[in-house]
């Protein structure tokens, strides 16, 4: 033997380790399995889950075939919603009713095998994910059917589904020009608002980072506060609709605060600040004594309040209200508004 040469065991074959062995895949065979569980317990969810739940097949790599087969009933093409060869059953969720009665026990199915294997969550986001961004190939029953079984996964606290995931993924453009989206979404939020408060469905909007942008679900030329108003009343969702009022309003009124206070502060003159106020309440459909308050408000705010003593104090406030008394009278137009006004003063002055 050359010195070269290292020494080797004689009759000692050299074992290709497990990892380096890649093993083909196969979710048609996977998904012909689950298919036959269904067709073995009759549709029965009960007994579908237990059987999946002591079958040894391989769940870890063909998640996203599994959630396939539990929505559309076999086998989907790579990619798409289209049905792929193979067996398909009758019992998944785009087959059943659009109604919360027949899709809940898809829901809480579906929470009993994420329980057995939480590491499903990620497949079950994917597929998700794929239908959401395709609504246009699905019929409009069957987008309702998703829109509820969404809903089911939030109220139902199915595991750990990203609010994110679901509301960004809607706000795909060629989506909401067609107006799917956003019936899709009243669909989603009766579902949500049935076992939920609005509070709750505030929540879940602003974990999704869209509380502040629902009118983005609406298609462009209906992008309005007259639009978003006449959609959900129409869809019965009047609490929504009293919300949302209630925040463009909350809106309006900083926007109008902080004008007055730039121009109060640039000693603009009254006319010009006089216009922005009629303008201003013109948008955000003021009331007179709204209005009052909100220009005492202002004019205060602009006080330098020194803080040495209470008199020090009370005479720049009166130095302030002498400068834009003006201003107050023009909007101060009967006795009950100057009452008003008497005893906002008294809590400064």
């Amino acid at each position: 033997m050359s010195s070269k040469e290292k020494p080797t065991l004689g009759g000692t074959r050299i074992k290709t380790r497990k990892r380096n062995i890649a093993a083909p895949l196969d979710p048609a065979t996977f998904a012909d399995a689950v298919v036959q569980i269904y067709f073995d317990n009759s549709g029965d969810l009960e007994l579908v889950a237990k059987s999946i739940e002591s079958s040894d097949l391989n769940f870890s790599r063909y998640g996203d075939t599994f959630f396939e087969v539990v929505f559309t009933g076999g086998r989907t093409q790579p990619g798409t919603t289209k049905p792929d060869e193979g067996e398909r059953h009758a019992f998944s969720v785009l087959d059943c009713e659009p109604i919360r009665e027949a899709i809940l026990p898809y829901a809480l199915y579906l929470q009993k095998i994420l329980h057995w294997r939480p590491f499903l969550i990620k497949n079950l986001e994917n597929v998700m994910r794929r239908f959401l961004q395709s609504l246009e190939l699905f019929e409009e029953n069957e987008r309702k059917k998703l829109a509820i079984f969404t809903a089911l996964t939030f109220s139902q606290k199915l595991s750990g589904l990203p609010p994110e995931t679901v509301f960004q993924l809607l706000l795909k453009d060629n989506l909401v020009a067609k107006g799917l989206v956003i019936s899709v979404i009243a669909d989603f939020f009766k579902e949500y608002l049935i076992d939920n408060s609005l509070d709750d469905l505030i929540s879940l909007l602003k974990r999704g980072k869209i509380e502040d942008n629902l009118l983005e679900f609406f298609p462009t030329v209906k992008r309005s506060a007259e639009g978003f108003s006449e959609h959900f009343t129409k869809e019965g969702l009047l609490n929504l609709v009293e919300y949302n009022g209630k925040k463009i309003f909350e809106v309006k009124l900083k926007e109008m605060k902080s004008a007055l206070t730039t121009q109060i502060a640039e000693e603009a003159d009254i006319s010009e600040i006089i216009d922005t106020v009629k303008q201003r309440v013109k948008d955000a459909n003021l009331t007179d004594l709204e209005v009052v308050w909100i220009l005492w408000d202002v004019i205060m705010d602009a006080v330098q309040w020194s803080g040495k003593n209470q008199q020090q104090n009370a005479n720049a406030a009166l130095r302030q209200v002498k400068t834009w008394a003006t201003l107050l009278n023009t909007f101060c137009t009967n006795g009950k508004l100057e009452l008003e006004l008497v005893q906002s003063s008294d809590s400064v002055l």
